[in-house]
């Protein structure tokens, strides 16, 4: 299969990508040596015990499945086709290759996972390999069912207990809260626990409540023990900075105390001393000292990435408004603002565009300026359609917003960001604009109508080329990877992701696009 690399373009996708429904784990594309000798040891040990899930485990990793191509899996999917046969009441027997099958995301996971299923209604790993490949075909009420059934099977175990809450935040708040808060109570020792408070305490819109829930995470998962805790802490950090710079200086400095490595220790330093300048800034600008306060804002580094980013921005921007250099204060809101446009920074834009006499349609004019000084022109496709017949090219969209997705149906993250698109998108039904997602894995197409069929999430799925120079569209074999593209086909935005907390934002990229001209 072809490595798939995955982007982290902030803290919560890092994150993300370990929460959401599966970690990709791609093997080496390096071929290992089979030894026949080994093999054959293995099938005379499985005769003997067929349903020994360790020996099926072993015999997989030796044929060297994984690695393979589908060309050259026909004799290890024969022999296990032989054993289905002369085994026909071992469920570990389709399992092992249903199995396999699902942990090289192959479409042709599903018949063996059922056959085990039905031998054994009580498989609770066929279920969760159910759940994953139901996610793929799309079929999220079906999955969601598989992975319950796992759950019911062996409540003992806090990953199906974790997913399963989690299936639950887009659609059921209250009952994603409930299922959430109850794993972290049935499981207090498993980092499972951990992880379900932290997706709660972020996800969580009320602030008060976001901290009381990450206040809990930090008790009743100590955080030099648990790695989802340490996680939660930075998030957390993020939240206090600001809401109270100070209460966020007392959380960085109770986890630099702890324990740590040297670069976590570095990092929690790093933040102690951010928030003691953010809190020495807001300090003085209370009183009135908003010169003094320059230097000290001039120590702020703005992060690469994470929630705290406009806040700072806007910090940094207060500080020069409230010295006098109200138009150094308006042309950092407005580069940041062009590139990532929030409600809040726009209209704080406008209120210092108005201090230097430019109304708001100064400001837009601006905006676009900025904007068209680094839009680049997207190359053109023509690439195959999945759902109709022929081609589908860029130039097809000239005098549309096209919102373009590089994804494929094993990929958690993309599957993920598909119901904050789809939020978005429905507000520009009827308009010029176009939704479009290229599939980059090939052998993953079988996924792919089903899986629009059976969501329906409203991109149009194109297939990708590798012969097409993709340029600035370029996803170096990454997914997901986003652009937004203009009406006159120059891309504007890349590079973003949408989760919960952002949607208004991929909004206003498109408005702006569309109000344009």
């Amino acid at each position: 299969m072809k490595r798939i690399k995955i982007f982290s373009y902030s803290l919560l996708f890092v994150i993300f990508t370990a929460f959401n429904l599966q970690a990709i784990a791609q093997p080496s594309t390096e071929k290992a040596a089979v030894d026949p000798e080994e093999l054959s040891n293995l099938r005379k040990e499985i005769e003997k015990n067929p349903a020994d899930l360790d020996l099926h485990a072993k015999y997989l990793k030796a044929s060297g499945f994984t690695r393979k191509e589908e060309g050259e899996i026909a004799a290890f999917i024969k022999q296990y086709e032989d054993w289905i046969i002369k085994f026909p009441t071992t469920a570990a027997i389709p399992y092992a290759l249903g199995h396999a099958f699902a942990g090289k995301e192959s479409p042709k996971a599903k018949p063996y996972l059922l056959k085990a299923v039905a031998i054994d209604p009580k498989f609770d790993k066929a279920y969760f390999d159910l759940w994953i490949d139901g996610e793929r075909w799309g079929d999220f009420k079906v999955s969601r069912e598989y992975l319950n059934k796992a759950k019911e099977a062996a409540p003992d175990n806090a990953d199906y207990a974790f997913y399963y809450a989690n299936g639950f935040d887009d659609t059921d708040f209250e009952l994603y809260r409930k299922l959430s808060l109850q794993v972290a109570k049935d499981f207090p020792t498993s980092e499972r626990g951990a992880q379900a408070l932290y997706w709660l305490a972020h996800k969580e819109k009320n602030v008060a409540t976001k901290i009381l829930y990450y206040e809990q995470l930090k008790s009743s998962f100590p955080v030099d023990k648990f790695k989802w805790s340490m996680s939660g802490m930075s998030t957390y950090f993020e939240v206090l900075l600001e809401k109270s710079a100070k209460e966020a200086v007392g959380l960085a400095a109770y986890v630099a105390g702890l324990p740590l490595q040297e670069r976590g220790l570095k990092t929690w330093n790093d933040n102690t001393q951010l928030a003691k300048n953010v809190a020495e800034v807001q300090s003085l600008l209370k009183n009135g000292k908003a010169v003094d306060a320059i230097a000290i804002a001039d120590k702020i580094q703005v992060p690469r990435y994470g929630s705290s980013i406009p806040f700072i921005i806007l910090l940094k921007a207060q500080v020069l408004d409230e010295a006098g250099k109200t138009k150094e204060a308006y042309e950092k809101l407005l580069t940041f603002f062009a590139k990532e446009p929030t409600e809040k920074i726009n209209n704080q834009l406008l209120i210092y565009g108005n201090k230097i006499n430019k109304a708001s349609a100064a400001v837009n004019k601006d905006v676009l300026y900025v904007r068209d000084t680094t839009a680049r022109q997207a190359p053109v496709f023509n690439l195959e359609t999945y759902l109709t017949k022929g081609k589908s090219s860029l130039n097809d969209y000239k005098g549309k917003v096209v919102l373009l997705t590089y994804w494929f149906p094993g990929c958690g993250p993309c599957r993920g960001e598909f119901p904050h698109f789809e939020n978005v998108v429905k507000n520009f039904k009827g308009k010029d604009f176009v939704y479009l997602g290229i599939n980059i894995l090939g052998d993953q197409d079988d996924y792919v109508v089903p899986f629009m069929k059976s969501s329906g999430y409203s991109f149009i799925p194109l297939k990708d080329n590798k012969d097409w120079q993709k340029g600035p569209l370029d996803n170096r074999g990454a997914a997901p990877v986003n652009f937004l593209i203009d009406q006159d086909g120059r891309i504007i935005f890349s590079n973003f992701r949408t989760d919960g907390s952002n949607e208004a934002t991929l909004e206003m990229m498109i408005q702006s696009l569309l109000v344009k001209k």
